[in-house]
C-alpha cells in the first residue's frame, strides 16, 4: 500500500483557502486588481524587451553548481552566443541562469534577466546588466517575454520549470501559434530517456507526429548548440543586427 505523503500547514492552509466561501463583491474585486497587476508586469515587459535586439533564451536548473560540466558548458555557450552576435536571455536565477548571464557579461553582450519570485531556489544573479533585470509574479507573462523575444531556446539539463519552459515552445510551435525557431538540447545523457520515450511512446500511440520530434535537436558540446541556431538563420539569410 502506498505510503500517504504529508503537505506542510502552509499548503494545507492554501487549499482551505481555495473553498473558503467568497461573496461576490470579494470575488469580483480581488479579480479586478489581478487583472490590473497582470496588465501592468506585461506592459513593462513589453516596454523592456522591445529594445534588446536579437537573442538567444538559455534555460536550465536553477540548482546546478559552479563545478558541474553543464554550468561550464552554460558559461560556454553564452559566451559564443555573444561573439556569434546575439544576446543572452535566462530566468536570473542561480545553477544554469547564473552561468548563462555570467558568460554573456564576461564577452560585454546583452545580459537578461526575466526574475519569478518565488518561495525557495531563486535570487537573481549578478551576472545580469542592471537595466535588463526584469522581476515577474506569473509564470505566464513571463513565458510569453521569452517566446516573443527570442531568437532560439538552447536548453540545458532541468527540473519542472525547465520542462514547462521547453513543452510551451513546442507546443507553440507544432500548433503554428508562432513561427518555428530553433530549439536545442543539451546534453544527450540527460535528455536520451525523455526522446525515447517521445519516439516509442508519444509517436507510437499517434500523440504526435513523426515531423513534430524535428522542432528540437539533441547535441553535446557548445559548439554544436550555436551551429544549430546559426545554420537555422543561414537558411533564411538572416543575421543578429544590433
Amino acid at each position: 500500500m502506498e505510503e500517504k505523503k504529508s503537505i506542510s500547514r502552509e499548503e494545507e492552509a492554501r487549499i482551505l483557502e481555495a473553498f473558503k466561501e467568497k461573496d461576490w463583491n470579494e470575488i469580483k474585486s480581488a479579480d479586478s486588481w489581478v487583472i490590473f497587476k497582470v496588465m501592468g508586469e506585461f506592459v513593462q515587459g513589453f516596454e523592456k524587451m522591445a529594445k534588446i535586439g536579437p537573442c538567444v533564451s538559455i534555460f536550465g536548473s536553477a540548482r546546478t553548481k559552479p563545478d558541474d560540466k553543464y554550468y561550464k558548458i552554460a558559461e560556454e555557450i553564452a559566451a559564443k552566443v555573444v561573439r556569434h552576435g546575439y544576446g543572452v536571455i535566462t530566468g536570473g536565477g542561480p545553477g544554469i541562469m547564473e552561468a548563462g548571464n555570467k558568460g554573456a557579461n564576461a564577452q560585454g553582450g546583452k545580459s537578461v534577466g526575466l526574475n519569478i519570485d518565488l518561495p525557495f531556489e531563486q535570487n537573481n544573479n549578478i551576472y545580469i546588466d542592471r537595466d535588463k533585470s526584469i522581476d515577474f509574479d506569473y509564470f505566464f507573462v513571463r513565458k510569453v517575454m521569452f517566446v516573443k523575444y527570442s531568437q532560439g531556446f538552447i536548453v540545458l539539463p532541468g527540473g519542472f520549470g525547465t520542462m514547462d519552459e521547453l513543452f510551451e515552445a513546442l507546443t507553440l510551435i507544432q500548433t503554428k501559434k508562432i513561427g518555428q525557431f530553433p530549439i536545442v538540447l543539451v546534453g544527450r545523457e540527460f535528455w536520451s530517456g525523455l526522446v525515447d520515450w517521445l519516439k516509442k511512446t508519444m509517436l507510437e500511440i499517434g500523440n504526435i507526429s513523426e515531423t513534430d520530434l524535428d522542432l528540437f535537436h539533441v547535441v553535446d558540446t557548445a559548439t554544436e548548440a550555436v551551429d544549430v541556431i546559426d545554420e537555422f538563420y543561414t537558411k533564411y539569410n538572416l543575421s543578429p543586427n544590433f
